[in-house]
């Protein structure tokens, strides 16, 4: 499958590519990104292999990010309507000033109109919102939001890093409202050392038909390949310093993942992407490359098809805790409602205390 195998965004008419290109390291503003050369190296290659979605926010290195794409397709504007650009809104980028982020008319407005500058474009075909505001209602954000919509100055509508409950909320005011500012998708982060999610987001997703798109798909780099058990930190990873070394609980999945990489003759990366692939809900990955070489490094799982035996392995390693209800629904709710019978497909288990033979009418 390359890049250029498509596949729709949710439930709505977007189509983008299985792997969105994340340009949170494009600027060197932050200490850890690459140069504009290798900036525009990444995405000569990403768009020259069929990919057609990037995604950056106002606040990335400083703003570079957003001039470095802004710069980059003002001197292409052949490929500017051809790609689907996302961008965020909610940080700040204004010291002292309450209303420069945040979800307010106000500073939504004004935060677009900054991208929109440093973009050098006129629209951002995806606009999400960074993370909840609680501050502000959210009446308030989706009326924004659709008149932006149907303005013409955005596109689509995500949420990014939001609570399930209050996700919920937009989602169903915006339907009830029939707004064009209903969310499409979710950009969570999400892999094998992160699966919280699996307990409210991923559920309200497949129910809503909102697209899931995980970032950090590799953990800042734990699943890259690069951290072995007795060998301390990689050498050549730029944020080793502070994320410090895996924990004795993350080395089990990075250990699983190695094994099931050399069974497959494949890379860590790439069976981690492709586990990540292969979970329900999920659109497109978000990837984060330094270099081209990352780039390329990650190409190989759009091609992988775990078989079901190592699903199951990295499922049972990487399991995570889920907050209430989500465990008890898990392991008590369907021997409760079917008391032993079998419902599509699968025969469900009897809770002790409601044995058939126990029971007196």
């Amino acid at each position: 499958m390359p890049l250029d195998s498509y596949v729709s965004l949710g439930r709505s008419g977007l189509k983008v590519s299985p792997f969105c290109l994340g340009a949170m390291s494009f600027g060197e503003d932050a200490g850890i990104g690459c140069s504009v050369a290798e900036s525009e190296e990444i995405l000569d290659t990403y768009l020259e292999l069929g990919g057609n979605f990037v995604d950056t926010a106002n606040f990335y290195s400083n703003t570079h990010s957003e001039r470095i794409l802004g710069d980059y397709f003002a001197a292409r504007k052949n490929r500017r309507d051809r790609v689907v650009l996302a961008t965020k809104f909610t940080a700040n980028l204004h010291l002292g000033d309450p209303n420069g982020g945040g979800a307010s008319r106000k500073a939504i407005i004004g935060q677009l109109e900054e991208s929109l500058r440093r973009l050098q474009t006129d629209y951002v075909d995806l606009y999400y919102l960074h993370s909840h505001d609680p501050n502000t209602p959210v009446e308030e954000t989706l009326q924004t939001l659709d008149d932006l919509v149907r303005a013409g100055r955005i596109r689509y509508v995500g949420f990014s890093n939001t609570p399930a409950w209050f996700t919920a909320q937009a989602h169903a005011i915006a339907g009830f409202r029939g707004q064009a500012a209903a969310p499409i998708a979710l950009q969570l982060e999400y892999s094998l050392l992160e699966r919280t999610i699996e307990g409210e987001l991923v559920p309200l997703a497949l129910d809503t038909g909102m697209a899931v798109l995980p970032w950090s798909p590799l953990r800042s780099g734990f699943l890259s390949g690069k951290y072995r058990r007795d060998e301390g930190r990689p050498r050549d990873s730029r944020r080793s310093e502070l994320l410090g070394a895996p924990s004795e609980a993350q080395f089990v999945v990075i250990d699983a993942l190695a094994d099931i990489a050399k069974q497959a003759g494949t890379t860590s990366v790439a069976v981690a992407l492709a586990w990540l692939r292969q979970r329900a809900g999920v659109t497109s990955t978000l990837l984060g490359p330094r270099t081209r070489q990352h780039l390329m490094d990650a190409l190989p799982a759009l091609d992988l098809v775990l078989a079901p035996e190592q699903i199951a392995t990295l499922d049972e390693v990487s399991k995570p805790t889920l907050n209430f209800p989500a465990e008890l629904n898990q392991q008590v709710s369907a021997m409760l409602r079917y008391a032993g019978a079998t419902v599509n497909g699968e025969r469900s288990g009897v809770y002790p205390p409601l044995l058939a033979s126990s029971v007196r009418y």
